[in-house]
C-alpha cells in the first residue's frame, strides 16, 4: 500500500530530536539544527538526505519514485514521490537521512530501531 503524507509525518516525528519547521510551501525536518527532511503537502513528496550513491541507486533503480534533489558534498538529496513507496521502505529511507544528520550519541542510544 502506498504511503501518504500523514504516514511520512508520522515516521520523521518517531525520531529522538527530530523538530518540524513549517514553512509556506513545506516543512523542514531537523535534528540539533541540522535539515535531513522535507515535507511537501501539495506534491505528496519528501526530500531526504542519502549518501550520494544510494541517491544515484535509488534514482537509477526507479526513476519514476525517486528523483535528484541536490547533492551537497558527499549526501545526494532524493525526493520521494510517496505513492510509489511502502512505509517500511520509507521508514528505512527517513531512518537512514536521520542517522546522517543527528548527533553520533543520539543516534547510538537509538541504535538501529526503524520507526514504524
Amino acid at each position: 500500500m502506498p504511503c501518504t503524507l500523514a504516514d511520512a509525518v508520522a515516521l520523521l516525528g518517531q525520531l529522538p530530536g527530530a523538530v518540524a519547521q513549517p514553512r509556506s510551501t513545506y516543512d523542514r525536518w531537523q535534528v540539533a539544527g541540522q535539515t535531513f527532511g522535507y515535507v511537501w503537502q501539495r506534491t505528496a513528496t519528501v526530500g531526504l538526505k542519502q549518501p550520494l550513491a544510494e541517491q544515484l541507486a535509488l534514482v537509477a533503480e526507479r526513476p519514476e519514485v525517486f528523483e535528484v534533489q541536490f547533492t551537497a558534498g558527499a549526501f545526494g538529496w532524493v525526493v520521494v514521490h510517496l505513492a510509489g513507496v511502502e512505509r517500511d521502505e520509507l521508514a528505512e529511507l527517513v531512518f537512514e537521512a536521520w542517522r546522517l544528520t543527528a548527533p553520533a550519541d543520539v543516534v547510538a542510544a537509538r541504535a538501529d530501531r526503524l520507526p514504524r
